[in-house]
């Protein structure tokens, strides 16, 4: 049993070596990128979006105001701009996953009212939540292991990233850098 955990350790190591690998590769490969696309589904609204937000190098307003939308509160239709790294960030997943599917916006955007109203009826809500700042969201990529996509938005190595996995998501901000599982 020992030598079966030390073999699963080495393997589980090894495989983070390389995404992270992989990870640094893509990143630079994203900053050269004339274009950034992004396919979300905002599984509240039912909405869909492809959206190419960044072409030659350059944020394009109009796309993200829709994205900004996109991923509003859904109970109080509240929008916010969202902290553009974290567009980056989940462009950097799709692409890493080669997602077929949309990427699933489970939580965007929170205002203070949505964010207490969770925390009451929710295990896991901080009351300072960065979401209520749109610098905060939950996420799932379909036909992609919650597992793998959380290893691979570790190896990004910038901000928070928590681990849902009975919840079925997880959560990428632009807060330090730490890391948890609920």
């Amino acid at each position: 049993m020992q030598r079966r955990g030390f073999l699963r350790s080495a393997v589980q190591m090894t495989s983070g070596l390389m995404l992270a690998g992989t990870s640094q590769q893509l990143l630079a490969a994203q900053s050269a990128a004339a274009e950034r696309t992004l396919r979300l589904y905002n599984i509240h609204t039912g909405e869909r979006l492809k959206s190419t937000y960044w072409v030659d190098g350059h944020y394009q307003a109009d796309e993200l105001q829709r994205l900004d939308y996109l991923l509003r509160d859904h109970r109080s239709g509240g929008v916010n701009a969202i902290h553009r790294s974290l567009y980056d960030r989940i462009h950097h997943l799709q692409q890493t996953f080669n997602a077929r599917e949309p990427v699933y916006i489970i939580s965007g955007y929170r205002s203070a009212a949505s964010n207490q109203q969770l925390r009451q009826t929710s295990n896991g809500v901080a009351r300072g939540s960065l979401h209520m700042q749109g610098r905060a969201v939950d996420i799932r990529i379909p036909g992609v292991s919650h597992r793998d996509l959380h290893e691979a938005a570790l190896a990004i190595g910038e901000g928070g990233v928590g681990y849902y996995p009975n919840s079925g998501f997880i959560h990428l901000d632009t807060g330090r850098t730490r890391r948890w599982t609920a």
